[in-house]
């Protein structure tokens, strides 16, 4: 029998058409200005859904889409300040000119290529689930079967992945913009040149944010109006709303795709090109960075674009998708399985989507207090990392007061009244370690620390001692961080079961929450360290610029400063990234046996044994993808850099005017090289990371054809995804600090010390250099990626593994 059609208004969630106030607000010729701009505020649209009856679940995600939808607004005003701006002279000019047609050229071919891929996955997605069929996978009255979660799995999966290319593309845009415009800044005022390249990377770390939150709430509403309409019952509607959260997750297998192929082209466009810079230029001829006599100098600018800009903004992008998700999924079991008040129900799925936007709030105020005194300074430049420090400190006390309120207000409920509170030191915890994680890794990587000098020295005696002594810094950097993860997910944990929420079993559930929660006050300033993080590789492009258009030594000095600080804002986000990404993939391993459980009709997980065979050889099979992983990612970098050093030296054999500075190097050779490197190589590691689970969970079934164990697949993917999230922190800690030290070993000797640009000295340690530049742009970040792409893409693929 069909449903009941419901009369227009009931559609929208309008309980009761015939209120007067109703009524009156539908007549807005009444209003002033001021009233109407109320009613678009946030708060004046909460209040008006409130009056005309809207469901409370309309009125609280409605309320969080209108702030994303501000913020869009917002950035974008941040946008038109920074272009405002003066580009520059006439070479200045030009040089932006040539890095913007490489880096826009780069990627519409990669993104072209990761279209092809994602349309190839979606069509995938929709097969495996219309495969199962309705009967398999309806569950306590939701109207999903198999064609419609088919569809809403595959249309998400690519909504998420349009929207983490859009990230990319507003980061590398942003980018290629401001660049110019702070080269030019640095000739007459310091200040006005930090906040350009923080602001350009406020808009790109902004934009993130926004979009991720107006993604899922947009995908959240049009499966809540599906129920709506399909549910004909209020109360079954309302017990089976927490369910929506597992149907959202194709978004963030989209956002996981896109980054992975996205940070693995763009990591090895720039090191190749960044490699094969130094070695010929620094180590073979004497000249110095960005010099514009090298061939390959525009490859290396543009690859900060497409590398450090889109690729990282693809990857942070995905990052809070997944953040997002994984405790909305668990929000959303804890307040079923306590079986809370639909309000509550709403409160506690939603509770992420409200962080951010208080992310957003106090980052943004934390901007505004990124200054320094105006002009050139004569004697003494200030530190632009204690510049950003001001703000970041402001952002942090806001996001500290902001998150107990908003804990008071969505986590409270009435049989548990002081849940709120150990829910929000749970919060506390989180922002306590994204702020040590900080601290640890500007300590191995700044060269203000021992480590960093250990490597320093160390190159005095060859370049051999300098590579030792990087591993070394490398593999100690893993313990402190992992130490303070795992205090950080018990401290949490436990102070999740305080809060006394129980299941009908009477026993303390809040604990996964509470590693949730504290997850989500990691990033209660998550905008403002990726503005930090972005305003590297815009600092590094306005150095290369400067030094190419021949602006005196003095810019250079200010660009050098931002430069060198930009290196370390990159490391501390790395690490930034890596406990986030630890958090949530802990969070999401989680979630996919939620999600078993839940399309298992009779059999739960409940425990792995690992002594099983199938179980402990998944387990393997996980780390070693890891290591498997990197090692063709850093081979792609390899080879690519070959074809550049090749390229140079043939340009510098045939044409010796190009080292003279009579004849200018042909740029462009260099530029197709790498592009067509990135492009070619980056599939092989990506197709790595999809579809090795995919296959492992297929084999393993066919297996269990005659083991006949119950959810033996399932369970041995478990194992899968513990065995390689733990490799794969170690091993994204070890590469992405082991980089950044090498790198700023080096610019610690092009300060002057220990025989300055030039030596021997010098020469080893750009060598160490080199062999970090990959580890730490493309392997590592990659690996951030590669292991929450393991979660979501088991999480979407779950029926493979389901007997």
């Amino acid at each position: 029998m069909l449903p009941q059609k419901k009369p227009q208004y009931e559609l929208l969630g309008v309980q009761n058409p015939e209120n007067e106030q109703f009524i009156k607000f539908i007549q807005f010729d009444h209003l002033d200005i001021k009233g109407i701009i109320f009613l678009i505020s946030p708060l004046g649209t909460c209040i008006l859904l409130q009056i005309l009856g809207f469901s409370y679940l309309i009125q609280f995600i409605s309320t969080v889409l209108h702030i994303s939808i501000i913020t869009i607004i917002f950035a974008t005003c941040i946008l038109d300040q920074i272009l405002k701006h003066d580009d520059g002279n006439k070479e200045m000019k030009k040089i932006a000119l040539s890095i913007e047609e490489g880096a826009e050229g780069f990627f519409k071919a990669q993104y072209g290529t990761i279209f092809n891929l994602s349309l190839i996955f979606a069509l995938l997605i929709f097969l495996v689930y219309w495969q199962k069929g309705s009967g398999e996978l309806e569950k306590d009255e939701i109207p999903v079967g198999g064609l419609i979660i088919g569809l809403l799995e595959g249309g998400s999966f690519l909504f998420g992945a349009f929207c983490s290319g859009f990230a990319g593309f507003a980061g590398m845009w942003v980018s290629i913009k401001a660049n110019s415009r702070v080269a030019s800044a640095a000739r007459t005022c310091y200040n006005k040149a930090i906040q350009l390249s923080f602001r350009g990377g406020y808009f790109a770390a902004v934009i993130n944010i926004a979009l991720a939150i107006f993604g899922i709430s947009v995908l959240f509403l049009v499966i809540y109006f599906y129920c709506y309409i399909t549910i004909t019952d209020q109360q079954k509607l309302n017990e089976q709303i927490d369910k929506i959260p597992l149907l959202l997750i194709g978004y963030g297998f989209g956002a996981s795709f896109v980054a992975m192929f996205a940070q693995l082209g763009g990591g090895i466009y720039t090191k190749a090109a960044d490699v094969g810079a130094d070695l010929i230029g620094k180590i073979e001829n004497d000249i110095p960075e960005d010099d514009p006599r090298n061939p390959a100098v525009i490859a290396d600018l543009v690859g900060d674009n497409v590398g450090d800009c889109a690729g990282q903004s693809a990857d942070l992008f995905e990052s809070i998708t997944a953040e997002i998700l994984s405790a909305m999924i668990l929000g959303a079991t804890l307040t079923h399985e306590a079986n809370l008040h639909i309000n509550y129900k709403v409160t506690f799925m939603l509770f992420p989507l409200v962080v951010h936007c208080l992310d957003i709030i106090s980052s943004t105020i934390g901007m505004y207090f990124v200054r320094t005194q105006p002009g050139i300074p004569t004697k003494y430049i200030e530190d632009p990392l204690c510049i950003m420090k001001k703000g970041y400190r402001i952002a942090m006390i806001i996001g500290f007061f902001g998150f107990f309120f908003i804990c008071h207000h969505c986590l409270n409920p009435l049989q548990h009244k002081d849940a709120w509170l150990y829910f929000g030191m749970c919060g506390l915890i989180g922002i306590i370690v994204s702020y040590l994680f900080i601290e640890v890794t500007q300590y191995y990587t700044d060269y203000h620390y021992e480590p960093v000098k250990r490597i320093a020295q160390a190159s005095k005696t060859g370049h051999a001692t300098n590579i030792i002594a990087g591993l070394s810094v490398g593999m100690e950097s893993t313990g402190i961080p992992i130490l303070i993860i795992s205090i950080g997910v018990l401290g949490a944990y436990y102070l999740g079961e305080q809060s006394g929420i129980k299941n009908h079993q009477g026993e303390l559930i809040g604990g996964l929450f509470g590693t949730a929660i504290a997850t989500m006050g990691m990033f209660c300033t998550g905008v403002y360290i990726l503005s930090m993080a972005a305003f590297g590789p815009i600092a590094d492009n306005a150095g290369g610029i400067v030094e190419m258009s021949g602006c005196d030594e003095q810019v250079r000095q200010i660009t050098d400063r931002l430069d060198a600080v930009g290196n370390v804002t990159k490391a501390n986000a790395k690490g930034y990234s890596v406990g986030s990404a630890s958090l949530a993939s802990f969070l999401l391993f989680r979630a996919f046996i939620d999600e078993v459980n839940f399309l298992s009709p009779t059999k739960k997980i409940l425990d792995i044994d690992i002594t099983q065979p199938e179980i402990f050889i998944s387990g393997l099979i996980g780390a070693c993808t890891v290591f498997v992983f990197s090692s063709w990612a850093l081979r792609a970098v390899g080879n690519a850099a070959q074809d550049v050093i090749k390229e140079v030296r043939r340009q510098f054999r045939e044409n010796e005017g190009i080292l003279q500075g009579t004849t200018q190097p042909n740029y462009k050779q260099c530029v197709e090289i790498v592009t067509k490197a990135g492009l070619r190589e980056m599939i092989k590691p990506g197709l790595l990371s999809v579809l090795t689970p995919l296959i492992l969970g297929i084999t393993l079934r066919a297996i269990n054809v005659v083991r006949m164990q119950e959810l033996l697949p399932a369970k041995a993917i478990c194992a899968f995804l513990m065995f390689s999230t733990c490799t794969g922190i170690l091993q994204a800690l070890f590469l992405n600090n082991a980089g950044g030290a090498w790198d700023n070993s080096k610019k610690y000797v092009e300060t002057g010390e220990l025989g300055g640009k030039g030596s021997e000295t010098h020469k080893a340690a750009v060598t160490g250099d080199t062999v970090g530049d990959p580890c730490k742009d493309t392997a590592g970040p990659s690996i951030h990626i590669l292991i929450k792409l393991y979660s979501t893409i088991t999480i979407v693929m779950v029926p493979l593994f389901v007997d």
